[in-house]
């Protein structure tokens, strides 16, 4: 069930990671915006353990049928986790722009609630290579 490959492992994996990068959040949140909400921590935290699960399930898709070109792990995880984070940021628009105009000022070069696309990506990145390397990609992992 949790050998490699295995779809279990990647999923696994996934949520582990993401539910690290949301106890940042959650943990770290309130030292760089005062008066942030509980509601908002805590959906950190959850949206960031869905972000992993989801960035698992996706690799088993290790070719793009429309496009006919391969989705190695290094192109997979960054752009299911910009395009998730690029929804989020539409979803909850007015609550990331006070967040990164409280952290960067409001003529601040990082100012745009978009940057959380960016921080998608890496994070995408990140989940996508330590799912890969423990629990394998294709559909071998099915």
């Amino acid at each position: 069930m949790f050998g490699k490959p295995s779809l279990m492992t990647r999923i696994a994996v996934g949520k582990l990671t993401g539910l690290f990068f949301g106890l940042i959040g959650l943990i770290f949140l309130p030292f760089f915006i005062e008066g942030v909400s509980w509601l908002f921590r805590w959906g950190i935290l959850f949206w960031y353990t869905t972000f992993g699960a989801i960035i698992g399930v996706f690799g088993v898709f290790t070719y793009h049928p429309i496009l006919k070109i391969n989705f190695p792990w290094y192109l997979r995880g960054p752009f299911v986790g910009a395009w998730l984070n690029f929804v989020v940021t539409f979803l909850m628009y007015k609550e990331i722009e006070v967040m990164m105009v409280s952290m960067f000022g409001e003529s601040g070069f990082f100012s745009s609630p978009f940057w959380l696309v960016a921080e998608g990506l890496v994070i995408g990145l990140i989940i996508e290579f330590l799912a890969t390397h423990f629990g394998g990609e294709g559909k071998e992992t099915i």
